[in-house]
């Protein structure tokens, strides 16, 4: 069964006088909602994952490179021999 030809058979059964869905559909919706509530599952821990990845490198790359820190100045000479 097509798509359409689906819905308009959901929408004749819960039109009707007694609203009675079949146990087919029944089985395909927890199938479905199972397989949409695993995806979104995956989908936060993988957002979790790269947030935390890009936070350790953020740190990793602060502690090496230590943008705090100035710079050494390179205008002058250094003074020796006063």
């Amino acid at each position: 069964m097509n798509q359409p030809r689906r819905e308009s058979a959901v929408r004749q059964m819960l039109e009707g006088p007694t609203a009675q869905v079949s146990p087919e559909l029944y089985a395909d919706v927890l199938r479905r909602g199972g397989r949409m509530l695993r995806r979104r599952r995956a989908a936060r821990r993988l957002l979790w994952l790269l947030l935390l990845a890009g936070t350790v490198a953020f740190v990793v790359w602060a502690l090496t490179v230590q943008p705090w820190v100035e710079p050494p100045s390179e205008t002058t000479p250094p003074l020796t021999g006063w």
